[in-house]
């Protein structure tokens, strides 16, 4: 018999360990194992198991053997999601930064903004601040316009009404038909620079990152001085996002 705990419920106990068993094992699990393995009689189990297929939690295969089913899976990736992002993306920051030898940035997104979770800087004096948990607004920086690419033309167009698209510098994007140009253009290519949008004389490349659903994660971006940016440098960023988002589950091109 399942151990009860003070708010267990004796259907849910049962499925959990069902669950538990077909996931112990590498192949998929036939009724009577299943049925051996928790204790429950082979019909209750049946039961169970139909219900759980019912709700993708499970699935059988040709020979009714039962494995996990892609619905927990899909939830699992949104668990790593959250837990994941920073711990999974620091070894590969450093990496960027050790070889190009500027700040790399770990960028989410909320709202209208983007929100640095994450930085590494070289070691020395002549370095881009950005502090970890300050905000930009989508439209100044390189991963904010791949994340306005991403969520498309009527985001753009609500977004540059909402904020009125202010200028930081000179070089920032004011105009919603060019923001929206410059965030496809952007998205196509799978990656985007910020050349001073942000900061006077401060240059940026950024490109997304996903996880195992497909959905966007985060951005990782370097930034440098104008001076010392160089073209050079987009493949190795991009590179190293396509590592992240690996790491995350993300199996697409």
């Amino acid at each position: 018999e399942m151990p009860k705990g003070t708010a267990s419920i004796q259907v849910i106990d049962r499925s959990a360990a069902l669950i538990d068993a077909i996931a112990a094992t590498e192949h998929p699990v036939s009724l009577k194992i299943l049925s051996a393995e928790t204790g429950l009689h082979p019909s209750t189990a049946f039961r169970i198991l139909a219900a759980l297929a019912e709700v993708g939690f499970i699935e059988k295969d040709a020979a009714g053997r039962y494995m996990l089913g892609r619905k927990l899976v899909h939830l699992a990736e949104r668990v790593r999601r959250g837990v994941d992002v920073r711990r999974e993306a620091m070894d590969i920051m450093e990496g960027l930064r050790d070889e190009i030898g500027e700040t790399v940035n770990l960028t989410v997104r909320e709202g209208d903004e983007v929100i640095y979770v994450e930085r590494v800087s070289p070691r020395r004096m002549m370095r881009v601040e950005q502090v970890i948990g300050s905000r930009a607004p989508l439209h100044v920086t390189a991963v904010g316009k791949l994340l306005l690419g991403q969520l498309g033309d009527g985001f753009v167009k609500a977004y540059a009404e909402r904020t009125g698209l202010p200028a930081y510098t000179r070089h920032t994007i004011t105009d919603a038909v060019e923001l929206g140009r410059a965030a496809q253009a952007a998205v196509a290519v799978g990656y985007a620079l910020d050349n001073e949008e942000a900061e006077e004389g401060v240059g940026c490349i950024g490109t997304l990152v996903r996880d195992g659903t497909g959905q966007v994660a985060a951005g990782l971006s370097i930034s440098a001085p104008m001076e010392r940016c160089r073209d050079a440098w987009i493949p190795l960023v991009r590179e190293a996002g396509r590592r992240l988002s690996e790491r995350l589950g993300y199996r697409g091109r």
